[in-house]
């Protein structure tokens, strides 16, 4: 049975308060902060030069000298979140940021010392001096709590925030701050920003002006965040179809080879849902009196005959579909648009110069879009990779290209809102502020176990800066070398990152097709692929969840435990909506236990691993977990619940499904509401803030751990239009749990009840959706708990399995089962000291023997970890005796 069959079940507004952003025009100034978000019709206006902001702050809020002479001004948005300003000509900046969009918060109470030659500005949270002169770290600091932040013209925050690209990196890179610290403050300098005018434009700072933010929160790490947000704009909702499987490569491919590779993607029964085509799409060999052939806008006609055509197959296909654009060079004289463009402009064509790429022109920008690129979106692109890798100068110091490129290209986007549902865009980071812009792409890193091990802990402090939506090359992009097992490492990441893109660069031996791999990684490959779709309904919900909730989908550790050492010692770790732990696997299998290992913290409680349902492990302690390589540690807390799609079949694109089962996992109280898009499109594509289920469907499903109660519904939609279907198929999967089979069994008469891998299923058939007030009640049984984990079973299992001498086998098995040898410490210690016996199945054996507390004979608190050494990246897999 594949490890995975048990979990798929198939063999606004002006407001203080932060919109959806970038969706719809301004509001009349003056608008309450309680007021909502406007809706927006997807056939009204796709003005890109309108957007929702607030920038100008209460004026009770500000501290300013308020004479000449006087060149400074505080701004107290909240009683922990403080806006600074220093200005050499007494002027200050009431315009939008590129980070601040809404700067009218209510009024906090604070207080302030005014005299002659010093201000002092105090709240429960911070006490700020300044001695009325240029900013300097003798003369303005703040206190919060028992820290101290002096003046120094930089950003910080030591918890990291993201960086711009990861084009090369072989591992680690340096990551910009975020607005989270292990100090008491973070510091965000917004200065250098570039700005947007009344009219939409962009827009330059003045010289020498400082602008900065201090977020004063003392390790209140979410409300930091929320008050981002509230700054900054909200994350918006991506549409459903970018949470399923991207496929990218960049090859030279034709529309039948490209076309050939979707078809063969449905036959593997891998389901698919956005198609990239990297920039061979387009003409690449030109004259060289053109330059270079990166950048380009007309379809290479050799490859593409029928581009309209060809594009029309991938929607057939329930595909959405991007292409490559490295805009840096312009439009040059053999574009088959040139003379349209070139007219738009009145730029003369008689000596065939290029029409020069010009973010800074809005003449030009308007050209781009509407003349060169409304055309191509009209033959079928839905939306635009853009590949900026020119750096950040254009001809107006401080104007940023990719700021450009991603703001204008996210508001132009809502034009295409009927085929890609909601505006989206696809493209580098810029900085603070680029969460209103998703989907990030992160680069071109190089192949390599480095470059996995980062790739969790760099999509997990974005979050920090509120960066919820990477995607990055998964499997990497280029050098390295090829590895069955490092791939299927990164697939498995890949389906518990925020966006899944199978990508690989212009090889013939490097590509991401699950059956280019050997038989049994191909399998597995195909098996997660399969499961990043049925996980779509939790996903979707996550995905609203991040837009209203402050919540990104992916993050650390610390940030629901700031109080807990061990909550910033482990990087790779995160969590994965509110109560999955996910602990990838970056390091290949050693060649004696046959599993890789990873060393992670559990917080308090108890938790049961969904990948292999029976282990059940007590938390608030490290521990080593080992896994094959079909399994990635996935832990579920007590009291959880997942909806997946349970589809017999998956097809591409990702539908409402028919079938859902529920993951649930027993032992507390759950609940999870699972949002939907409404069964017939209302055409807006703007929720209100506040009241998020009012334009979703909304199906809640809650178990009462003490009744042993599951509810199920009703379903409520927005849209009285109903589905042709009112039933739906559920499931109940109890991940852990199969001690009250028989229980279950005659309080669910006339389900069946089947035993699944360590889970029970319990299949309730067709559940009618809407004509009930109390939804679909079912019992299966008071205080239901986790399965105790067998220890001496999976003990057993893993030295079996383990390649290595017959006689240290009976060595370690001895130390585990023979309890007339010793108590249970003298075994744990007598284990530990074997010698010629490898760490990693030494800790393999002892990972389930002190997994579950409640198991007769545990090594539950007496646990020792043997130290792995590694030999060196270049021999990953020799691990060192110890």
């Amino acid at each position: 049975m594949s490890a995975l069959s048990f979990i798929t079940g198939a063999g606004r507004s002006k407001s203080s308060s932060p919109a959806a952003p970038m969706l719809s025009r301004s509001t009349a100034a003056g608008t309450p902060s309680s007021s909502r978000s406007p809706v927006v019709d997807t056939d009204a206006t796709t003005d890109r030069y309108s957007f929702p902001s607030n920038p100008s702050a209460n004026p009770k809020a500000v501290v300013t000298g308020g004479t000449k002479g006087n060149h400074y001004r505080f701004t107290i948005l909240t009683s922990k979140l403080i806006r600074y300003e220093w200005s050499p000509d007494g002027g200050f900046e009431d315009r939008v940021s590129t980070f601040a969009l809404f700067r009218n918060f209510e009024v906090p109470v604070f207080r302030t010392v005014d005299k002659e030659d010093r201000l002092e500005i105090i709240t429960d949270h911070f006490h700020l001096q300044y001695d009325k002169k240029k900013f300097s770290s003798s003369g303005f600091s703040v206190k919060v709590a028992d820290d101290v932040w002096r003046y120094d013209g930089n950003s910080y925050g030591d918890l990291g925030g993201t960086a711009r690209t990861l084009d090369g990196a072989w591992g680690r890179v340096d990551l910009d701050p975020g607005v989270l610290s292990r100090r008491a403050y973070a510091v965000l300098d917004d200065s250098k920003s570039m700005l947007f005018d009344a009219d939409g434009w962009i827009a330059t700072r003045k010289p020498e002006r400082i602008d900065g933010y201090i977020f004063a929160y003392n390790g209140d790490h979410k409300a930091a965040i929320k008050d981002f947000y509230r700054l900054s704009g909200n994350q918006p909702v991506l549409p459903r179809w970018t949470l399923g499987n991207w496929w990218s490569r960049y090859h030279e491919y034709s529309a039948e080879e490209y076309i050939g590779l979707m078809d063969h993607f449905r036959t593997e029964g891998v389901p698919l849902s956005a198609a990239v085509i990297d920039m061979d799409w387009h003409k690449v060999r030109i004259p060289s009196k053109y330059g270079s052939g990166w950048t380009g806008y007309s379809w290479n006609r050799d490859l593409f005959p029928q581009p309209e055509k060809f594009l029309k197959q991938l929607h057939d296909r329930r595909l959405k579909v991007t292409v490559n654009d490295h805009p840096a060079d312009g439009i040059r004289a053999f574009e088959d648009q040139y003379k349209e463009v070139a007219k738009a402009l009145n730029h003369d064509t008689s000596r065939e110069e290029p029409i020069r790429f010009d973010c800074c022109s809005r003449k030009f920008m308007d050209a781009y879009f509407d003349v060169l690129k409304a055309g191509l979106e009209k033959q079928g692109i839905d939306f635009w990779w853009i590949d900026w890798q020119q750096g950040t100068r254009s001809r107006i110091p401080g104007v940023d290209p990719l700021w450009v490129l991603n703001h204008y290209h996210y508001l132009t986007s809502r034009r295409n809102v009927k085929t890609i549902e909601k505006p989206i865009t696809f493209s580098r980071y810029a900085g603070a502020g680029s969460h209103r812009y998703p989907i990030g792409f992160s680069g071109d890193t190089q192949i390599s176990w480095a470059g996995l091990e980062f790739q969790p802990e760099f999509t997990a402090t974005a979050s920090n800066i509120g960066y919820g939506w990477w995607s990055h090359d998964i499997g990497g992009h280029w050098g390295g070398w090829r590895s069955n097992e490092l791939s299927v490492r990164w697939v498995q990441l890949g389906v518990f990152s925020p966006i899944l893109r199978l990508h690989s660069s212009k090889s013939l031996w490097n590509s991401k097709e699950p059956w280019s791999f050997e038989s049994n990684p191909a399998q597995i490959i195909k098996d997660f692929l399969v499961l990043r779709h049925r996980l779509v309904p939790y996903l979707y919900t996550m995905n609203i969840r991040a837009a209203f909730e402050y919540e990104p989908l992916i993050q650390p550790m610390y940030w629901n435990h700031p109080h807990t050492e061990e909550a910033y010692h482990v990087p790779t770790q995160y969590y994965f909506g509110p109560n999955l732990i996910v602990a990838p696997i970056t390091s290949p299998n050693d060649s004696i236990s046959l599993t890789s290992s990873t060393r992670a913290w559990l917080p308090e409680g108890r938790y049961v691993s969904l990948f292999s349902p029976h282990i059940v492990y007590t938390g608030n302690r490290h521990i080593q977990l080992h896994r094959p390589l079909d399994q990635i540690p996935v832990l579920a807390k007590e009291g959880t619940i997942i909806p997946l799609d349970s589809t017999p079949k998956l097809t591409n694109g990702t539908p409402r499904p028919e079938e859902i089962t529920i993951l649930l996992v027993v032992g507390k109280d759950a609940y999870f509401n699972l949002l939907e898009e409404p069964p017939i499109s209302t055409h807006r594509y703007e929720i209100p803030h506040d009241e998020p289920r009012r334009n979703f469907t909304s199906t809640p499903i809650t178990w009462n751990q003490k009744s042993g109660q599951l509810t199920i519904g009703p379903e409520k939609t927005p849209n009285s239009r109903y589905h042709s279907s009112p039933h739906r198929h559920w499931k109940v999967k109890l991940i852990g749990h199969t001690a009250s089979k028989a229980h279950v069994e005659k309080l669910a008469g006339g389900y069946r009840v089947t035993e699944v891998n360590g889970s029970l299923e319990i299949d309730l058939g067709q559940v009618f959706r809407w004509n009930t007030h109390s939804g679909f009640e079912i019992a299966l049984g008071p205080e239901l708990q986790l399965d105790v984990l067998d220890f001496k079973k999976q003990a057993f299992d893993r030295i079996h399995r383990a390649e290595g001498w017959y006689a240290d086998k009976d060595r370690i098995w001895n130390c585990v089962a023979d309890t007339n040898s010793g108590s249970v410490q003298e075994r744990v210690e007598r284990l530990y000291h074997l010698d010629g016996v490898y760490a990693s199945l030494k800790n393999s054996v002892m990972e389930v023997w002190a997994a579950d507390e409640r198991a007769e004979g545990t090594a539950y608190g007496r646990e020792i970890w043997t130290s792995v050494m590694k030999a060196g990246e270049e021999d990953w897999d020799d691990y060192v005796l110890v």
